[in-house]
């Protein structure tokens, strides 16, 4: 019996369970303050990841889960997953199925970074017409300039988020100026550039931030966590 054959003896979690068990944890105000941000689900996330924990790993339910097009029900099988077993298309299919960006979110950082394909991956999306997948993109490249940059042409994405980041779609805009500050924070070499370009392109400025909290806006995130790592 193949592995995945083994957890669903174990376990005898069916979708249908799963479905109702999210169904009962629904809550009016959780679903108000969710799609405030564009997120349709109503699911406190920490009753969501307490499922994910007594349910543990099983991949065969969380393809399931995903099948059911379900807001909350594919934020749990991204917690119950197991990242490396995805093939590259099939997570390429699934980010073009996020319809939400806390599913988008997850699946992204929760997933995808962890997969063998992740660089394959964030070459294709970069390069992709679909601004929202374009972000994903940009998110796994700002994961590669704080965690591996060597091979990246950091001048090169200077030069794409100055011309483009402007204009860009509210998602790969966010994507684009996280990278613009990773950039900032990470190569004191290329600090006045990225700052620069913040303060002449002013995105995310007005920002409301609240107290306590880092402003997106890159000049003033850049400032404060080189600041922070100095003082460290």
């Amino acid at each position: 019996m193949s592995a995945t054959g083994r957890e669903a003896v174990v376990t005898g979690t069916t979708v249908a369970e799963v479905m109702a068990e999210l169904a009962a944890l629904e809550d009016p105000k959780a679903r108000e303050v969710n799609e405030r941000h564009g997120d349709d689900h109503g699911v406190n996330l920490g009753k969501l990841r307490a499922v994910a924990k007594r349910l543990k790993t099983q991949q065969e339910l969380a393809r399931q889960l995903w099948e059911t097009g379900d807001t909350a029900a594919r934020l749990l099988a991204l917690l119950i997953c197991r990242p490396k077993a995805f093939e590259r298309d099939e997570l390429d299919t699934k980010l073009r199925q996020a319809r939400t960006p806390k599913v988008h979110d997850w699946l992204v950082n929760y997933v995808v970074k962890k997969n063998p394909h992740a660089e394959e991956l964030r070459l294709a999306w970069l390069a992709d017409p679909d601004p929202v997948v374009a972000s994903a993109g940009w998110a796994l490249t700002t994961e590669r300039v704080a965690k591996q940059p060597d091979g990246l042409d950091l001048a090169g994405l200077l030069d794409v988020i100055e011309a483009d980041m402007k204009d860009a779609p509210d998602r790969l805009q966010w994507a684009m100026n996280h990278c613009l500050a990773q950039i900032g924070i990470e190569r004191e070499e290329h600090r006045a550039r990225a700052i620069g370009i913040g303060e002449r392109l002013e995105v995310l400025k007005d920002y409301p931030t609240s107290a306590g909290c880092t402003s997106p806006y890159a000049p003033v995130w850049i400032t404060e966590l080189v600041r922070r790592r100095q003082d460290a």
